[in-house]
């Protein structure tokens, strides 16, 4: 009975073995693009594992060391392959179908092939986890202590300085590796976004330091070789709290300042991080899209990827922040954007489209006090609501009217026409609690409706303050002020009621804001009339006196629809072999240099755990990478893996290789190694740091990648 209940055991086992084969081919040829691209990121981890392991492997061959296994990947074994003096000897999953009695651990599915002859001493081996691998020497591994023995070939019976350089050589290799990646790279070319300022965040270290967009950091903190953007954020992420980090800047117009820079804590959508508020730098060509959204952008804006934008209402711009700068200051609801459009004919062709335009506050959602509100002469529109967040959105019932864009806020609570602040600060107060938000609704007929939506404020996971999830927007197609106020520094609070609508400027009727600010930019210097009216029974005027420049008008204009550009990027390569041998050694020791300052930041509290990026996060970088990036991309992603790899294993915590020479020195000053239990008490708590490490990072992995 027992034979046969073994006997259907290992069938079912086999049967289950090729159920999963045949589901993974189908799924393969379903997906062979996404599998494709699958099988390229775990070959290029695999290298990067390959090469510390073959480190270890090498040095300890070359010590006369006996190696018992080498496996790519972390156990359960899936594949291994030895040696034998009647042939090559394969096991095939030993662990999931083991044979009865079998002390050598071979398994059923396991067979010899080819030809007899002496037999290797070593087992390779792939492993069935595809992260990571390892090195099973005679007398040491990477999950145990050391293990004495009376072999000679035994790993704890070599000299001290033999077992150091093969615990060092991983690290090595790595690093090798690394700048001979770095080289091939930049033998190449690869395309990365310079150190160019694409604008600056209001309120910001850059803002206050007086950095434009268009300027270029040319030195940070005395280096300037072949800095690219990358390096700017890194210097301000790894600063010091309140330290001033040093930065040369080139002018558009060729002059060159010296500045320093603290950077500040910013809530970004991944967490706290330490920034300088500079934003990237963008080109003029509009960026590769999905189908679907190619076709929706070119429905809304007559664009199309590809195209590159040279004229802006007639004006020619040679760069993103120019077409910006215009733009921002343009006031009016729409503007031409001229373009050049490549046929796949290799044609080129010239278009034209008329961009919708919106008015924001030039502080953008930086509003802390009245003073920071968007206005025009003390005057703030009202609010309408341009995008809607179903995931943040909280309405109460399922079946009741919910925000939509295009409403008009009428009220928020009990707060008549909120300004921005105002609508924020009643978001605050009612946190998990029901606020009624009074909306103006307009059909597709033109025909207005009231509606009362009772939403409940929730407050987002990483957040600083409860959201309701609409992204609010200045009401500029109805001359509505909400309120005037008081800005410092600004003009005189016009005595306008709450609600009014203003119905002329200096007696020429206007119909909404783009044309009230029209009319004021008329009569720069002199003094003229705003008519206003509240309802039938009140009405009334004001008098303005216009300021000979703009700085009483605190918003910009910002495209209706977002158009996607394609990031700004400068070739980066090497002159020749030399060139790009400097270049790699250069790029390897800058980021084994972060990568030391990180974890130093790390342990004194300056960067947020929260930042690291854990297996899963690399991962699905890499597979980003390698599906929507040339390949140069990707290998230049593993050779920084390679550096940051390199620095991780050497940190001087066991199990990890820095961690085992610690144990040699120590072994070294005592005059003989610390016992197998100790070795081991030692090397189970270092695997429990890092577990509890690799655990918490995975889970701020799983939470960005879904459900950011």
């Amino acid at each position: 009975m027992s034979g046969l209940k073994d006997l259907l055991d290992k069938y079912f086992r086999l049967a289950l073995l090729v159920v999963v084969f045949v589901a993974v081919v189908y799924l393969i040829a379903r997906n062979i693009s996404t599998f494709g691209n699958v099988l390229l990121v775990l070959l290029g981890f695999g290298a990067v594992v390959l090469v510390h392991e073959f480190g270890h492997f090498l040095v300890a061959k070359l010590a006369g060391i006996k190696v018992e296994a080498f496996s790519i990947f972390m156990p359960p074994i899936l594949l291994g392959v030895q040696k034998m003096e009647n042939g090559f000897r394969f096991r095939i999953l030993p662990t999931f179908f083991p044979k009865e009695n079998d002390e050598s651990g071979d398994g059923l599915l396991s067979f010899t092939a080819g030809k007899k002859g002496k037999a290797g001493e070593t087992e390779y081996r792939i492993g069935c986890i595809p992260f990571g691998g390892f090195v099973k020497l005679l007398g040491q591994e990477d999950t145990g202590p050391v293990k004495a023995g009376d072999d000679p070939r035994s790993f704890a019976n070599k000299p001290f300085t033999s077992r150091a350089a093969v615990l060092a050589a991983g690290v090595v290799f790595n690093t090798i590796s690394a700048i001979a990646v770095f080289m091939i790279v930049f033998l190449i070319g690869i395309k990365l976004p310079p150190a160019v300022v694409g604008g600056v965040i209001p309120d910001s270290p850059a803002e206050r330091a007086g950095l434009k967009a268009g300027d270029e950091i040319i030195e940070i903190a005395g280096k300037s070789d072949d800095l690219d953007f990358s390096n700017i954020g890194i210097a301000a992420a790894l600063s010091g709290r309140d330290e001033e980090v040093a930065l040369r800047v080139r002018h558009e117009d060729g002059s060159e300042e010296d500045l320093a820079l603290a950077a500040e804590k910013t809530q970004t959508p991944t967490g706290e991080m330490r920034l300088f508020g500079i934003v990237p730098p963008q080109s003029l060509t509009v960026a590769e899209l999905s189908k679907d959204d190619a076709n929706d952008l070119h429905m809304k804006t007559g664009l199309l990827p590809g195209d590159r934008i040279k004229s802006v209402d007639g004006i020619d711009v040679q760069s993103y922040w120019e077409l910006a700068e215009i733009v921002q200051s343009a006031l009016v609801p729409e503007v031409t954007l001229s373009a050049e459009r490549t046929r796949d004919s290799g044609e080129v062709e010239s278009i034209k489209s008329q961009i919708r335009l919106n008015l924001s506050p030039v502080k953008n959602y930086d509003i802390e006090t009245e003073s920071d509100l968007g206005h025009i002469y003390s005057m703030v529109p009202r609010l309408w609501i341009t995008a809607v967040s179903g995931q943040q959105v909280s309405t109460v019932g399922d079946t009741g009217p919910s925000l939509q864009r295009g409403d008009i806020i009428l009220a928020a609570d009990d707060v008549e026409n909120p300004t921005f602040k105002e609508l924020r600060d009643v978001t605050a107060e009612h946190e998990d609690k029901e606020l009624p938000i009074k909306v103006l609704r307009v059909d597709a007929n033109g025909v207005e409706e009231t509606l009362t939506i009772i939403v409940k404020p929730k407050r987002p996971r990483g957040g600083d303050r409860p959201l309701i999830g609409i992204v609010p927007m200045l009401d500029t197609e109805r001359p509505v002020v909400a309120k005037t106020i008081t800005a410092e520094g600004g003009p005189e609070k016009l005595d306008i009621q709450s609600g009014a609508v203003i119905t002329a400027v200096d007696g020429a009727p206007v119909s909404n804001f783009y044309d009230i600010i029209r009319e004021i930019r008329k009569y720069s210097g002199e003094r003229i009339t705003i008519d206003w009216r509240l309802n039938e029974e009140i009405a009334g005027d004001v008098v303005l006196t216009v300021d000979t420049g703009e700085e009483f008008i605190t918003v910009k204009s910002d495209f209706a629809e977002p158009i996607p550009f394609e990031g700004l990027k400068r070739l980066y390569k090497a002159s020749g072999p030399f060139d790009a041998v400097a270049m790699g050694c250069k790029k390897t020791v800058v980021f084994i240099a972060q990568t030391y300052v990180t974890l130093k930041r790390l342990i004194g509290g300056l960067v947020s755990p929260k930042n690291l990026m854990g297996p899963v996060g690399i991962i699905t970088f890499s597979y980003r990478i390698v599906a929507e990036q040339p390949l140069v991309y990707y290998v230049y992603f593993l050779g920084l893996i390679s550096a940051v790899i390199a620095v991780f294993n050497f940190l001087p915590l066991p199990p990890l290789d820095g961690g085992l020479v610690v144990l040699l020195l120590v072994e070294k000053i005592k005059g003989s190694a610390l016992t197998e239990r100790t070795q081991g008490a030692i090397a189970y708590v270092g695997w429990a740091l890092i577990g509890t490490l690799l655990l918490y990072v995975t889970f701020n992995d799983i939470v960005r990648t879904f459900f950011s």
